[in-house]
């Protein structure tokens, strides 16, 4: 086990923000308007511009950092914001790293390079290039199932030893026994947080420190109510609303995510719009009424 003097931090419930848009562009005023929901819900934490975010699809380098910067600014210190920035460019993802610094993030996620599909080496030698750039803490994000390769654990021990400032994972792989051997092999201090808000419970069994939610854009009191109950030990309530929530989990990745949840969002009244951009596309009309239903019989929670 790794000892470290880098303390716990990232506990809770982080939104993976929703990047809301209207008429091709960036919605800002419906931006606000989500981040006061999210306030006023008891969020833990801000996560803007990571796949929920829509961060393969920002036109261009400064309107994703301009999405960043805005949500630092309506933060205001309220909360702690982990900016995504990760790139398959290790130069680019260099760039919005020191640029999210400069904005006033407090941490940054950085997702393993996808397409180019490096070896372990060259994971190390990519994430390490980006510490050397930025004092800010970084999250890494192993999500296979999207990027096709993962952070291997020895890896994360390897850049945990060589830069403690990469002190975090987003675990988004599906299996809870690589959560305790996470947790066996970094240490207590080392942050293990879900990807998978259908996996919070048994990723929190297992050492997790939270997740980063997508279902928190729109159930922001929900979700803080059921990682409370985690946290504190209650084991009745925590199961009880994992069973419940579960139907919910699973509407909302019934479309490609963002599509389910920026639909629930528009139907709110959080955002203005539902749009999404291409390669993506609105709901799907099979999908209209397994969703609205899931969503309706949480409400009342």
């Amino acid at each position: 086990m790794i000892q470290n003097s880098t303390p716990p931090q990232f506990q809770g419930v982080y939104t993976a923000l929703a990047t809301p848009m209207s008429d091709g562009a960036v919605d800002f005023e419906s931006l606000e308007k989500l981040l006061a929901h999210q306030f006023a819900g008891g969020i833990d934490g801000l996560v803007p511009v990571g796949t929920t975010g829509e961060s393969p699809t920002l036109s261009t380098v400064d309107e994703h950092l301009e999405v960043i910067r805005q949500t630092v600014k309506i933060a205001d210190g309220r909360v702690p914001v982990m900016a995504g920035v990760g790139s398959n460019s290790t130069i680019e993802a260099i760039h919005m790293s020191q640029e999210a610094e400069k904005a006033g993030a407090d941490a940054l996620l950085h997702v393993t390079p996808y397409y180019n599909k490096p070896n372990q080496e060259g994971l190390f030698q990519h994430f390490s290039a980006i510490a050397k750039e930025t004092e800010l803490p970084i999250i890494l994000y192993s999500i296979p199932g999207r990027c096709v390769i993962e952070v291997e654990i020895d890896t994360a021990a390897r850049l945990y030893e060589a830069h403690p400032h990469i002190c975090a994972i987003k675990e988004s792989g599906g299996d809870p026994q690589r959560v305790k051997d996470l947790r066996t092999k970094l240490g207590l201090d080392y942050v293990i947080l879900s990807g998978d808000d259908s996996l919070t419970l048994p990723f929190m069994d297992e050492g997790a420190d939270g997740v980063i939610s997508v279902a928190s854009n729109i159930i922001v009191k929900l979700m803080a109510n059921f990682m409370k109950a985690i946290l504190r030990g209650d084991r009745e309530t925590a199961t009880n609303l994992d069973s419940a929530l579960q139907p919910f989990f699973a509407a909302l990745f019934l479309d490609p995510n963002p599509v389910p949840i920026k639909h629930l969002l528009a139907r709110s009244g959080l955002i203005k719009s539902s749009e999404v951009r291409l390669p993506l596309t609105p709901l799907r009309k099979e999908f209209l009424a397994s969703l609205e239903t899931s969503y309706e019989a949480i409400k009342a929670l």
